[in-house]
């Protein structure tokens, strides 16, 4: 028997469907607007002048920027500073491949020495050019949007969005990820810092989380160089925390961490909630394995070794890639078996580059189950093979220029031995190249780094 609904009825559905959807549109707009104020803003399409790099693909460029600004909240972090300029403690270029192919985060040392360019300001007043000054002055000057113009200047790069976070947003978005995971290899004490910590793995958040990457003077050897590979394992920690605790696959995760942080942040205007959150959906699929943090090649300034400049032409083959957005080539399957074991040892005199050849054969699906040193230095850079391995071999050998392959009975079957010389050129650019001190998202953050 069919019941049919009274018109009366179906009116009042119609009244408290109509009520739904307005309340729940007002909601939306009112968490969109919400978000969307308590975020401070620049424009950067009216504040940088002349013509800016162009794009060549669908690439994502963000510059992330960590201010010690002591305004507000922040002047906790020392009161005496309030009526110092602020400067960018962190400077990070977050460039994410179309597709959530890679994503790679490259850090700039705060006391490189670069040009400025003249800054305009939201009120209008322009700042004088540098010929030479430290990156992190740019920001004191003019706000992050000269940072931003400083690099595109600098890098060649089209940055698309930037986002500045100050202390207590940093506090903010490292508890609201429920903490982010670390390893000591001994004891930190830092009074200044506010930090102690035992060896061993920890979790840190909030202002112990702050501590531990501003620190500097009693961890490490205290330079910046060495702050900032911690700066990049802890935000390769973060990102895969993120990654693989459902902050970025949730939006309700999302938006408690944009909630929590949004009065912590200065973004572009072109950088809405509606903007993060598709951001953040197109990474759903990216893998820790493909989050690479880098620093661009650099090296002390000649007339100055407490600072930095560009190390050239690494500096520019590696923007270059980065500008092309060229991806590493896979080896065919078929040449790279998992059943052939490849060993890379260093004999060139050059410390770190045996792990940077194993972690490029890594990208190319070789198995690599050894990487060292030889016991003495050799001239001549050879890759030696058991049975079995002629086809992978040459594969290698495609990948160094002038490197011999020598088939040996002292090398065990389906085995491969790497010997890295003098002449060692450097592998084949087939991508964005590897960097000394590379850290992946998904490395063992208690492993050791090998040779």
């Amino acid at each position: 028997m069919t019941t049919i609904t009274p018109p009366r009825a179906l009116a009042w559905i119609s009244i408290a469907l109509a009520g739904v959807i307005v309340a729940t549109t007002l909601a939306a707009y009112g968490y969109y607007w919400r978000i969307q104020n308590s975020i401070q803003h620049e424009d950067p399409n009216k504040l940088i002048t002349g013509e800016r790099p162009r794009k060549l693909n669908d690439a994502l460029n963000i510059l992330l920027i960590g201010s010690d600004t002591r305004e507000g909240a922040n002047a906790q972090y020392g009161r005496s500073l309030r009526d110092k300029a602020p400067a960018s403690d962190t400077m990070i270029l977050l460039h994410l491949s179309p597709g959530g192919g890679q994503a790679l985060g490259i850090s700039f040392a705060r006391d490189l020495m670069v040009p400025i360019p003249a800054c305009k300001r939201k009120d209008g007043s322009r700042t004088p050019a540098s010929s030479l000054a430290m990156l992190n002055e740019a920001i004191g000057r003019a706000g992050p949007t000269c940072t931003m113009d400083t690099i595109e200047k600098l890098t060649h790069i089209k940055i698309d969005h930037f986002v500045q976070v100050d202390f207590v947003g940093f506090e903010k978005i490292t508890t609201a990820v429920g903490g982010v995971p670390i390893c000591l290899t001994k004891p930190v004490y830092d009074p200044e810092a506010g930090l102690r910590l035992g060896k061993g793995p920890h979790r840190v958040a909030g202002k112990q989380a702050l501590a531990y990457v501003r620190a500097r003077k009693k961890i490490g050897d205290g330079s910046d160089t060495q702050r900032i590979q911690r700066q990049q394992q802890f935000l390769g920690s973060l990102a895969k925390q993120a990654l693989t605790g459902g902050v970025l696959t949730s939006p309700g995760r999302l938006n408690a961490l944009l909630t929590a942080s949004a009065e912590s942040l200065t973004t572009d205007r072109d950088l809405t909630p509606s903007r993060i959150l598709k951001i953040a959906q197109g990474m759903r699929d990216l893998t820790a394995g493909k989050v690479r943090f880098v620093t661009v090649p650099d090296e002390p300034y000649a007339l100055d070794h407490d600072r930095r400049q560009l190390a050239q032409p690494a500096a520019a083959r590696f923007l270059t890639a980065v500008r092309n957005d060229e991806k590493i080539s896979d080896v065919p399957a078929a040449t790279a078996k998992t059943n052939v074991e490849v060993r890379v040892l260093n004999g060139s005199g050059a410390e770190g580059q045996a792990r940077l050849v194993a972690d490029s054969l890594r990208d190319r699906a070789f198995t690599v189950s050894k990487v060292g040193n030889l016991s003495r230095p050799t001239a001549t850079t050879q890759i030696r093979y058991g049975r079995g391995a002629a086809a992978q071999a040459a594969a290698i050998a495609a990948l160094i220029p002038r490197a011999g392959t020598v088939a040996t009975a002292r090398v065990p079957a389906a085995t491969i031995e790497v010997i890295l010389g003098a002449n060692f050129p450097g592998l084949k650019s087939t991508g964005i190249p590897r960097q000394q001190n590379e850290h992946r998202a998904s490395d063992d953050i208690c492993r050791e780094n090998p040779a």
